[in-house]
């Protein structure tokens, strides 16, 4: 796990079958498209359904993924839990598969946890893990998690752990948090990605390392177009347009809107279904989405 890991990364959303249970094949052919279009692969995040999937399920896809070919420096795994040996399983195994990276959200089931004992959860996964090839990259989320990553834990962790902690997504949607990570960590060793690409011009300009957005499973080459083509003097238009196009998909709960849509590009109603307690897109919903997307000129291809 030397690769450092830049660009887009698109936490990859998991296909159900008519039972309810993770479609391998499904989530293989939609991964080797992403890659095809410059986008690396973050399952098992929040847009994958992650915390509705088991451990099982989740080793199972990851050994799909890798069985298929598709290079692991591509990708970054999530593999934080609530339970301290299911993050160590998980990411032992991302480990021994040879991915970039994993991306770690804190145990997020009790709320207004310590300092101490967040360390105390990351230092244990990594001591248990114990292989130098580890790189985490932290996962900052707390409108979801509740539990948030603070400068300090930063600072301790990498302090602790130089090399192993490399970087973080910041999901806050506070430009002004990320702006503080890029000034106070973003280096040679320690990466800062924004969790939306509706920050991703501003977050290139402040030396961050890209995105790892939602939408970047449907919309993967344009926002990949503004990564590499940051400094051109059509940047900001650039960012308007991915920008519009994230805002469409947002007017229904996105991993509802973002299934519906892949069904609909691939002819593949299956692709809509989500697993409870989430709910797929109303059929009304999903429609004027649609003409929304078809008005911006939005495409697919496949």
């Amino acid at each position: 796990m030397t690769n450092r890991l830049r660009g887009i990364l698109a936490p990859v959303v998991t296909p159900f079958d008519a039972d309810l249970k993770p479609d391998a094949r499904r989530f293989v052919q939609h991964c080797q498209w992403l890659v095809s279009q410059n986008a690396g692969l973050a399952f098992f995040g929040t847009n994958s359904e992650a915390n509705s999937l088991s451990v099982n399920e989740r080793i199972a896809l990851l050994e799909a993924l890798v069985s298929s070919g598709i290079d692991p420096a591509k990708m970054m795994p999530g593999t934080g839990c609530c339970a301290l040996t299911d993050s160590v399983e998980l990411t032992r195994r991302a480990v021994d598969a040879g991915c970039a990276g994993v991306l770690m959200l804190p145990p997020f089931f009790y709320k207004a946890v310590s300092e101490d004992g967040l360390f105390r959860s990351y230092s244990e996964i990594i001591q248990r893990v114990g292989n130098s090839r580890l790189r985490i990259y932290l996962y900052h989320i707390p409108p979801v998690a509740q539990v948030s990553i603070s400068a300090g834990l930063i600072e301790r962790l990498l302090k602790a752990y130089p090399g192993t902690v490399a970087g973080i997504k910041d999901s806050s949607g506070d430009w002004n948090n990320t702006e503080m990570l890029l000034k106070c960590f973003q280096s040679e060793s320690f990466d800062v990605f924004c969790g939306s690409e509706v920050f991703l011009l501003q977050n290139m300009r402040g030396g961050g390392a890209g995105s790892i957005t939602a939408t970047g499973n449907v919309n993967p080459a344009m926002i990949h177009d503004l990564f590499v083509n940051w400094q051109q003097d059509d940047a900001d238009e650039k960012q308007a347009k991915i920008t519009g196009i994230r805002r469409a998909f947002e007017v229904i709960p996105l991993i509802a809107s973002m299934k519906s849509v892949i069904a609909w590009k691939r002819n593949d109603p299956q692709w809509a279904e989500v697993r409870p307690p989430l709910m797929s897109a109303p059929k009304d919903k999903a429609e004027q989405l649609r003409g929304k997307l078809d008005e911006m000129g939005f495409q697919m291809q496949f």
